[in-house]
């Protein structure tokens, strides 16, 4: 679920087309064959056992093509990779004396000799782990790109497109973003809070909006301030959710509780599940929530635009991304093309600083409306995309709080020999200003965070914002 959460998007990108790329034969570590990843054609077909000749093409389609691949140092990658396949050992109790890492110079291909070398001498001694071993030392070495969009997608046991929230009925929580809890819990700010409850667990055990997380699992979700891990347990990625233990605090009466959440499927409000929202608010204003940048989306903005327009006279637009995980860079660039036009979006550039601007679609019929839009710490990607360019260009203003700062590059899938898909960035991205938004994110106009007595008694201090600004 990339990031889109990034991920829900990222993995549908992934799983979407496939095409063929035959590994070497075991004991044959063919270092042409293994760069041979190629862009999907076509459905894939079915998954297979990860191997070592899986790993290793996976590691040249990475140093081939990673945005940074030419000029990466491969050796943490690899490292990484023989850390999880040691601690995985560890964890079944098997450790052996061959799971020594290799050392290694530099050279790619060296270093891959030497790390196959090891690797299959350990994984001999092991054959009933052997294909849990390739797969955390794949996902592994994957990782160890630290890139919020690189992802390997395998053994998906449910529709791409499906998404439930977080399997609790939370859905987001104040001041956080899942991707990057993993990856960076400090960009986190305190308080944890409940601000939605769509239906589960969390609606059975009677959760409110407003409701603080004050331990998870027993641990504290802050330390001095600081996000720790413990709030990753809140964002699992599916199907490894297990029962949480929640402390809570509704600061209305003072009660503290401890509640245990059990993750499973549950019935989502239909309404809520729409990618755009509208209605009209007072005075004239056109109140849009987008949801994720979907095919069509954008145009489903204009229609609602237009749909409130009828028979009235707009003064200005609310564009709420509040929970936006992104998607699809071609909607972000035509929504703001709405609002603008003869000018750049965005930089998509190389590791040796050639870029490509990304530039305004000027067929698109300008709104001519004034435009505040309503941002948080789940606005990522394209959200991102579109945020700061509307910042940068000063097409509107934004109102809420930071954006999330997951937007290291749009990803590009390869299918590998045993039909699973990984996917990474060729290229990363730059704002208008060619700033790096990527970890930093977008920083608000104006800034109205919600706090948990706004949450529980439905006010919308962003938004009330968002209108002054407008009726200004």
């Amino acid at each position: 679920m990339t990031v889109i959460r990034i991920a829900a998007a990222g993995l549908a990108l992934l799983l979407a087309a496939a095409c063929t790329a035959p590994a070497p034969p075991r004991g044959e570590a063919s270092t042409a064959a293994s760069t041979v990843c190629s862009r999907p054609q076509g459905a894939p077909g079915a998954e297979t056992a990860t191997t070592v000749d899986v790993i290793e093409q996976a590691y040249f389609c990475i140093l081939g093509n990673y945005y940074s691949g030419a000029t990466l140092d491969a050796r943490p990658l690899l490292s990484a990779g023989f850390v999880a396949l040691t601690q995985e050992l560890n964890r079944n109790g098997r450790d052996v004396p061959e799971a020594t890492m290799p050392a290694l110079t530099g050279d790619r291909k060296a270093d891959w000799a030497a790390f196959e070398t090891v690797y299959r001498k350990t994984t001999d001694q092991v054959p009933d782990l052997r294909d849990r071993l390739a797969v955390v030392t794949l996902e592994a070495i994957v990782a160890g790109l630290g890139d919020n969009h690189a992802a390997w997608a395998h053994d998906v046991k449910r529709s791409p497109d499906y998404y439930d929230g977080d399997d609790y009925g939370l859905g987001f929580l104040a001041n956080v973003n899942g991707p990057q809890v993993e990856g960076n819990p400090g960009v986190a700010l305190a308080p944890l809070f409940v601000t939605t409850v769509q239906g589960g667990a969390a609606q059975a055990a009677g959760l409110r909006l407003g409701d603080i997380i004050e331990s998870i699992n027993g641990s504290a979700p802050f330390i001095d301030g600081k996000a720790t891990p413990a709030i990753a347990a809140l964002y699992p990625r599916y199907p490894e959710a297990r029962p949480v233990r929640l402390r809570l605090l509704r600061q209305s009466t003072g009660r503290r509780w401890n509640v245990t959440l059990k993750p499973g499927l549950y019935q989502r409000d239909l309404a809520a599940l729409q990618v755009v929202q509208s209605k009209l608010l007072d005075d004239g204003i056109a109140y849009v929530r987008l949801r994720g940048f979907a095919p069509d989306s954008a145009d489903r903005v204009f229609k609602a635009i237009s749909r409130l327009r009828t028979g009235r006279t707009l003064t200005g637009v609310v564009l709420d991304l509040r929970g936006n995980g992104g998607g699809i860079p071609r909607e972000a660039i035509r929504l703001v093309s709405a609002f603008v036009h003869g000018k750049v979006t965005a930089y998509l550039c190389t590791v040796d600083g050639k870029c490509e601007a990304l530039r305004t679609d000027d067929t698109v019929e300008l709104v001519n409306l004034p435009l505040t839009v309503l941002t948080d710490r789940s606005c990522a990607s394209a959200c991102e995309h579109f945020s700061s360019a509307v910042k940068d260009l000063r097409v509107g203003r934004l109102v809420g709080t930071r954006t999330a700062g997951v937007i290291s590059g749009p990803a590009q899938p390869y299918l590998l020999s045993n039909n699973t898909m990984l996917g990474f960035p060729v290229r990363h991205h730059l704002g208008p200003n060619r700033e790096v938004i990527d970890r930093v994110g977008v920083p608000p106009d104006h800034h109205v965070p919600l706090t948990p007595k706004d949450a529980a008694a439905g006010r919308d201090p962003a938004l009330a914002k968002a209108l002054t600004l407008l009726h200004k």
